[in-house]
Formats: structure tokens, C-alpha cells, sequence
């Protein structure tokens, strides 16, 4: 039987060590492989749903867009209308300034036509006294 030196023991002992070093440096690298992949797939499933967003995003930009110049045309079409508008609303004002005006003439020339003919009155009342008088 040999007998082992206590170099010798060491020496075991240190390859017993270094082995279930790389024994768990193997574990480990396996485990990050297996990550890895996870996160090449997650990566790759990603890149995909973004490129079908940047798809439908790219759809909605595009209607949007039509539907905005749909907008804007029909706006166009109807500014004449609101331009319209804009110009009747300014004539009935004139029209009503204009109202006001002849009112407020017609009443002056009422009210002449009251002090004119309340004068007359008194004037044909005067002169048929007169005459009244003349007569007597």
C-alpha cells in the first residue's frame, strides 16, 4: 500500500476543488446559455409585434391624414357660407340702423306734423272767432 505525502493529499484536495469549480462554472454557463436563448427569443418576438405596430401605425397615419385633407376641403367648401353669413349679419345691421334712422325721422316729422297742425287748429280756431265777430 502507498502512503500518501501530505503534498500529495494537497494536491488532491486542490484538483477535487478546481473540479467541482468547473463543475459548477459548467452549471452556471448552462443556465446562462438557456437565459441567452430566453432572451434572443424575447428580443425577436419583440422586433416582430414592432414591426406589425409600426405597420398599423403607419395605416393610421395614412388615414389619418386623408381624413384630415377630407377635412380641410369640406372646410373649404364651406367658408363661402360662413363668409355669406358674415356679410348678411353686416346688412341686417344696416338695415336695422337704417330702420332706426326713419323712425326716429317719421317721429321728428310726426311731431312737427302735431305742433304744425295744433297750430293750424289754433290758427282756423282764431280765424273763425274772427269771422264770428266780423258777423255780429
Amino acid at each position: 500500500m502507498t502512503t500518501l505525502t501530505f503534498g500529495q493529499v494537497a494536491g488532491l484536495i486542490a484538483a477535487l476543488a478546481f473540479l467541482l469549480l468547473v463543475i459548477f462554472l459548467c452549471a452556471v454557463l448552462v443556465k446562462v446559455v438557456k437565459i441567452m436563448k430566453e432572451v434572443n427569443e424575447s428580443v425577436k418576438t419583440l422586433r416582430t409585434d414592432a414591426d406589425g405596430i409600426a405597420k398599423e401605425v403607419e395605416a393610421i397615419l395614412a388615414k389619418s391624414n386623408t381624413l384630415l385633407e377630407d377635412v380641410n376641403s369640406k372646410s373649404k367648401t364651406i367658408d363661402p357660407l360662413f363668409k355669406t353669413v358674415a356679410d348678411l349679419s353686416e346688412s341686417v345691421s344696416d338695415l336695422n340702423n337704417a330702420s332706426r334712422g326713419l323712425a326716429e325721422k317719421v317721429t321728428a316729422s310726426t311731431q312737427k306734423a302735431g305742433k304744425t297742425a295744433l297750430a293750424f287748429g289754433a290758427v282756423k280756431k282764431l280765424y273763425s272767432l274772427r269771422k264770428k265777430k266780423k258777423k255780429e
